[in-house]
């Protein structure tokens, strides 16, 4: 493992971005997930029962350019191919890179999904217009925009809400293939990350019931709204927009100057919610599908 550390902290240096998910490293911790090592680069490949394989991989900045990519993803196509019963490769090539694209083309890869990261600079004030600004996918507006109720916000407490959490991330996630998969045990091992604070994991609660959350991630002076969502009953009550602006101020206390997150490219009302709060295009993230 120190030598995969030393890997993912170059490729970070060089890229600006780390080589691997967050999810894929747990998965790796979890035994969800396989190493493969070759000198100069590195591979995380799942191997499930059903359904799709899939894989990320990176190559050392200093040792590109001399066929390891090729070599890695010709090992994994091997390793994982003949295993999956759809005969289905998954492969997220991290920042679009020309090389990765031109890899992709000359093995049969096509693109499926394109995922955006957004930054902006930190504001100091809240920004969130809520006549103005539609919801993303995990908080749209539903046709009937029911009164809003009175909520609480107070940070997650480990050891009691994670039930509630992984329960109410999986109903506002169903439609999203990782993050509405995410069980009890990936969330405890998050947990156990170095980058974990409880304080940056803002909860909304209507009474005892868990209803809205904003988990923030930071790590090397990025502050990450990981993951945000809104129970479906209280959609269209502006809560998930407090729940951001709450996270803003967060990130602005702890003296964060930059704030990023992740989105589908094809999730027209969130791209349009954060690009009208000021978040720009940081890079683009792309997976790739081989069928046999």
């Amino acid at each position: 493992m120190p030598d995969l550390q030393q890997l993912i902290a170059n490729a970070r240096e060089a890229d600006g971005q780390p080589p691997f998910s967050d999810q894929a490293l747990v998965d790796l911790r979890t035994g969800a997930r396989s190493l493969i090592e070759i000198p100069g680069g590195a591979a995380l490949v799942s191997h499930p029962p059903v359904g799709s394989a899939e894989a990320e991989f990176v190559v050392d900045p200093d040792a590109r350019g001399r066929g390891i990519g090729t070599a890695l993803l010709e090992r994994i196509i091997a390793d994982t191919l003949p295993r999956t019963r759809t005969g289905e490769l998954l492969v997220w090539a991290h920042g679009d890179h020309p090389a990765a694209r031109a890899l992709a083309a000359s093995h049969g890869l096509d693109a499926v999904r394109e995922l955006l990261q957004l930054r902006m600079a930190v504001p100091a004030a809240p920004v969130v217009d809520a006549a103005s600004m539609v919801e993303p996918a995990s908080v749209v507006e539903p046709a009937s925009v029911p009164e809003p109720v009175e909520t609480r916000f107070a940070p997650f407490v480990v050891g009691t809400d994670e039930d509630a959490w992984v329960a109410l991330n999986a109903r506002v996630f169903a439609f999203h293939p990782e993050q509405g998969s995410v069980s009890r045990d990936d969330g405890v091992e998050l947990e156990s990350d170095p980058s974990f604070d409880a304080d940056d994991f803002n909860v909304a609660r209507d009474g005892d019931r868990m209803i809205g959350y904003c988990w923030l991630k930071v790590e090397h002076g990025i502050g990450e709204i990981y993951v945000l969502g809104v129970d479906e009953s209280h959609r269209g009550e502006g809560l998930g927009r407090r729940l951001m602006t709450a996270g803003f101020a967060r990130l602005a206390a702890r003296g964060i100057h930059t704030v990023a997150l992740y989105v589908e490219s094809d999730n027209d009302p969130a791209v349009a919610l954060y690009r009208s709060l000021g978040f720009g295009t940081h890079s683009v993230d792309i997976q790739y599908r081989l069928a046999r």
